[in-house]
């Protein structure tokens, strides 16, 4: 099991030091982020907390998997590596042709002058 977990279902004014204090009881924690939107800033209702060890995460897991904070069921389960991303650019993808202009396959594309 890895040691970085998802803890999902987070009432939105949980702070980073309340989820140390509560991951505290099950093991040594190492890190603890509670991710925000960018534009605002607010949290987005999910953290990542990182334990010391693999038996520490699996104990976390089990125990506060379902654990009731701020009238809310913690998901807690072993976190999963980010999706791969696309190029970075906007819009792609498809089958679309890439080109200048409005044009449709089959159709040119270029300017007519």
């Amino acid at each position: 099991m890895s040691r970085k977990l998802f803890v999902g279902n987070l009432p939105y004014e949980t702070t980073e030091q309340e989820l140390e204090t509560l991951f505290g009881q099950a093991g040594q924690v190492e890190t603890v982020s509670v991710v925000r939107d960018r534009a605002t800033g607010r949290p987005r209702g999910f953290a990542f907390v990182e334990m010391a060890s693999d038996e520490d995460a699996q104990k976390a897991v089990t125990d506060l998997n379902g654990h009731q904070l701020g009238g809310r069921a913690l998901t807690v389960n072993e976190a999963r590596p980010p999706a791969p991303r696309g190029d970075g650019g906007f819009g792609g993808g498809g089958d679309r042709p890439r080109g200048g202009g409005r044009g449709r396959p089959g159709r040119r594309t270029e300017p007519r002058w």
